[in-house]
């Protein structure tokens, strides 16, 4: 039997032995931006689409089913909605635009209070909230939500199944809207879905029964 050899250290090339680096560093980093994201960055646009779809889609939904419920023909209904879709992206794109004016404004002059102070704060346009953009995208959502209803009810003739499609369309519109939402906040799906869904529900029940209620109490002719 040969007997074993043990090489001194020394005599090891140490050049020679292939050693693998793995850059942690920069894998953290990246893991920690993703995980860090800060969601809120996406508020004031989230908020003005989110909103505005939701209550273009609960909005014109209660509308036609409130005309619906005292009023056969289609063209009233449709008539309805679509009034509804103009006046409602009107008032939300001016109502967000003033908002967000006034917000902006606010922190402008908090800035310049601490520019005064001596702070490092300084007014910074790009950080400042955008009052058109915020409008725009306002109204282009309430109508987005708005025109689901009309063209689910826009070709059907009776009005039972008519209020029955709007209310189905309403309902998964809603769902898909409150999901997205929950999505792009990093808020609990399920949560945000079943909050906008039961909202609408309630919205849509409570004008198509006070409407008929109104309707029945003084025989209005729509």
């Amino acid at each position: 039997m040969a007997a074993s050899q043990t090489l001194p250290l020394s005599s090891l090339n140490i050049a020679d032995i292939p050693i693998q680096v793995i850059d942690t560093g920069e894998n953290k980093i990246q893991e920690s931006a993703v995980s860090e994201f800060d969601y809120s960055r996406r508020g004031q646009w989230l908020r003005a689409a989110v909103l505005g779809a939701n209550d273009g889609l609960v909005s014109v939904a209660s509308l036609m089913m409130g005309v619906g419920s005292v009023k056969e023909d289609v063209k009233a209904m449709v008539i309805a909605g679509f009034a509804g879709l103009v006046a409602g992206a009107c008032s939300m794109a001016i109502g967000e635009f003033v908002s967000v004016c006034t917000q902006r404004d606010v922190e402008i002059a908090q800035m310049k209070r601490e520019k005064l102070r001596g702070s490092s704060g300084s007014v910074n346009d790009g950080k400042l909230p955008n009052p058109v953009q915020a409008a725009i995208v306002s109204a282009l959502a309430f109508a987005v939500g708005a025109v689901l209803p009309l063209l689910a009810a826009a070709f059907i003739r009776q009005r039972k199944v008519r209020i029955a499609v709007v209310v189905v369309v309403a309902s998964v519109a809603l769902v898909v809207f409150g999901v997205v939402g929950g999505l792009l906040g990093g808020t609990p799906v399920a949560k945000s879905g079943a909050r906008v869904v039961v909202g609408g529900w309630m919205a849509m029940g409570t004008t198509f029964g006070l409407t008929k209620l109104l309707g029945l109490d003084h025989e209005m002719q729509v």
